[in-house]
C-alpha cells in the first residue's frame, strides 16, 4: 500500500513536515523534523527512479479520481531524474545547515525557518511530480513564497530588499505562467498535461494559443533567471543565509528549466514551438549572451557569493542552449547540466559557508590565505570550480562534450566555438578565488582558524564528490539522461 502511494508521499512528506516544524517550537526539534522529511523524500525519490527504470512510467490518480477529471501525478524518467536532484540536495544541505542557521538566524525563528524549508522542498517536488498544468502554478507559488521567506531571513538587512525584489519579479513570472495556463484551458477545456498535448494541436493556429505560449515562455524564463531576466538572482543568492543560497541555487532555477522543457516539448510540442515558431534561435542567442555577460561580471565581484550567483546565470545559459537545439542530444546535455550544476553549485556554496563560519565573511579580501588553515574546505571549492570550467574528470567536462557534440550535429559550429571559448571566463573567475585563498597569508579571524567539523565537511563533499563521480563514471548518468531526453522530445 505504501509503495503504491510513493508518488503522493514524495510531496506529502515535506508538506506535512512544515506545520510540524512550527508546532515543534524548539530549534533542535524543528531541524530534526525537517531533515527527517528531506531525507525520507530523498529515499522515496531514489526508489521512484529505480522503479521507473525497471517498469516504466508511474501514474497516480489523487483520491482515486482518474484524469482528466482528477489530478494525476506522473512520474516518468525526466520527472524521476529531477525528483532525485531536488530531494537529495534538500537533504544534504539540511544536514549541513544547523551551525550556519544558528549563527545567522535568531533562535526564536529557527522553527519558522525549517517550516519554510520544508514548504519550499514540497513545492519544488510538486512542480516536478504533477501531471496537471494548474497544479504546476500552485506548487510554484508554494515554493516561491517559501523561497522569499528564506531569502529574507538573511543576516544582512539587504536580504529584505533582495527578497522583495525576488518577490516582485517572481510574482510577475508566476502571473505570466498562470495567464498562459488559463488561455490553454480556455481553448481546450482541460488542465491535464497529457490531455493538453492531444487537444492543443487542434487549435494551435489560434491567437490565444500563440499568446499562451508567449506568456508561459516568458514566465518560465523569468523564474529560471534567463539573461536578461535574471535581475532578482544575484542579490537573492548573495544576501540569503548560506544554507539557503546552497539549496535554492542548486534546485530552484533547475526546476524551472525543467518546467520550460516539459511545457515546450510535452504540451505544445516540438513542431509547434521550435519548427513552427522558431523558438530555438532566440533562446540560444539569449543564452549565449547570458553566458558571456554573466561570466564577465562574475570576474569583477569582490564577494564570492555574488561571484557564484553571476556564475549561476552563465551556467543556466548552457542548459538553455541545449534546450534550444530541440534535439535528443541537446536535451540530454541540458538534463546532465541540470544535475551537474546543481551538485557543484550547492557544494561550492556549502564550502563557502564553511569558510564563512570561520572568517565571518564571504568577501574575497577576508578569505585570503584560507588554504593554509582550511585546506579540505578550499579543495572542495577548487574541485567545484574545476567542474564549472569543465576540466576532464569532472561532470562539467562530460556535459560540455555532450553539448558541443549536439551543437555540431546540427552544423552550428560558431555556437560550438562560443560555448567552448566561454570556459576561459570561468577560468578567470575561479582563478581569482584560488589566487586569493592559496597565495596569501591568512589575516584576521582566519589567522587562528581551524577546519570545520565532519558535520559540515561530509555534506560539502557529498555534493562535490557526486559531481566527480558523474565525471569519472559517466556512462550510467548519460544513458539515463538520454532516455529521459527521448521521453521529453518524443523520440523513439
Amino acid at each position: 500500500m505504501i509503495a503504491a502511494n510513493l508518488p503522493a508521499w514524495q510531496v506529502v512528506v515535506p508538506l506535512l513536515a512544515a506545520p510540524l516544524c512550527v508546532i515543534a517550537g524548539r530549534a533542535r526539534w524543528a531541524w530534526a523534523v525537517a531533515v527527517g522529511a528531506s531525507t525520507l523524500s530523498a529515499v522515496i525519490a531514489w526508489t521512484l527512479l529505480v522503479t521507473v527504470l525497471r517498469v516504466g512510467r508511474l501514474d497516480y490518480a489523487m483520491g482515486g479520481w482518474e484524469p482528466p477529471i482528477g489530478i494525476a501525478y506522473v512520474i516518468d524518467l525526466p520527472a524521476a531524474w529531477m525528483l532525485v536532484l531536488v530531494s537529495t540536495v534538500s537533504a544534504v544541505v539540511a544536514w549541513w545547515a544547523p551551525a550556519s542557521v544558528h549563527r545567522e538566524i535568531p533562535e526564536d525563528r529557527h522553527n519558522l525557518f525549517w517550516a519554510a524549508w520544508s514548504l519550499c522542498t514540497a513545492g519544488l517536488l510538486g512542480i516536478v511530480a504533477t501531471g496537471d498544468a494548474f497544479n504546476v502554478f500552485v506548487f510554484l507559488e508554494i515554493s516561491s513564497l517559501a523561497s522569499y521567506t528564506l531569502v529574507g531571513l538573511g543576516p544582512d538587512r539587504r536580504a529584505l530588499t533582495a527578497a522583495y525584489r525576488y518577490l516582485i519579479m517572481g510574482s510577475l513570472g508566476g502571473t505570466f505562467l498562470l495567464i498562459g495556463i488559463g488561455l490553454m484551458y480556455q481553448m481546450t477545456g482541460t488542465l491535464n498535461m497529457a490531455d493538453l498535448a492531444v487537444r492543443l494541436p487542434e487549435v494551435a493556429h489560434t491567437r490565444a494559443v500563440l499568446v499562451s505560449f508567449a506568456f508561459v515562455t516568458v514566465g518560465a524564463s523569468l523564474k529560471l533567471a534567463l539573461w536578461p531576466l535574471h535581475a532578482w538572482l544575484p542579490n537573492a543568492y548573495t544576501y540569503a543565509p548560506n544554507a539557503v543560497s546552497a539549496f535554492v541555487s542548486a534546485t530552484g532555477t533547475k526546476v524551472m528549466v525543467y518546467v520550460l522543457l516539459r511545457f515546450a516539448f510535452g504540451i505544445y510540442g516540438s513542431s509547434f514551438a521550435f519548427d513552427g515558431l522558431g523558438l530555438g534561435l532566440p533562446l540560444m542567442s539569449l543564452a549565449l549572451a547570458g553566458i558571456y555577460v554573466a561570466n564577465a561580471v562574475a570576474i569583477g565581484q569582490s564577494d564570492v557569493k555574488r561571484l557564484l550567483a553571476f556564475s549561476s546565470v552563465g551556467q543556466i545559459g548552457y542548459m538553455i542552449v541545449g534546450l534550444g537545439l530541440a534535439t535528443v542530444g541537446g536535451v540530454t546535455a541540458a538534463l546532465l547540466h541540470l544535475v551537474h550544476h546543481g551538485l557543484i553549485k550547492g557544494g561550492m556554496f556549502l564550502a563557502l559557508g564553511n569558510l564563512a563560519l570561520r572568517s565571518g565573511s564571504t568577501r574575497l579580501v577576508d578569505l585570503r590565505g584560507a588554504a593554509s588553515v582550511m585546506p579540505v574546505t578550499v579543495m572542495a571549492f577548487v574541485v567545484g570550480g574545476a567542474g564549472l570550467i569543465g576540466v576532464p574528470g569532472t561532470a562539467g567536462f562530460i556535459t560540455k562534450v555532450v553539448l558541443v557534440r549536439a551543437i555540431l550535429d546540427e552544423g552550428l559550429w560558431p555556437v560550438a566555438v562560443l560555448a567552448i571559448a566561454s570556459s576561459l571566463l570561468a577560468v578567470a573567475y575561479v582563478w581569482r578565488v584560488v589566487e586569493a585563498v592559496w597565495f596569501h597569508e591568512p589575516e584576521g579571524p582566519l589567522a587562528d582558524a581551524t577546519e570545520v567539523g565532519l558535520a559540515q565537511q561530509l555534506p560539502t563533499w557529498a555534493l562535490i564528490g557526486g559531481s566527480v563521480v558523474l565525471g569519472v563514471w559517466a556512462s550510467p548518468a548519460v544513458s539515463v539522461a538520454t532516455a529521459a531526453a527521448r521521453v521529453l522530445v518524443g523520440a523513439p
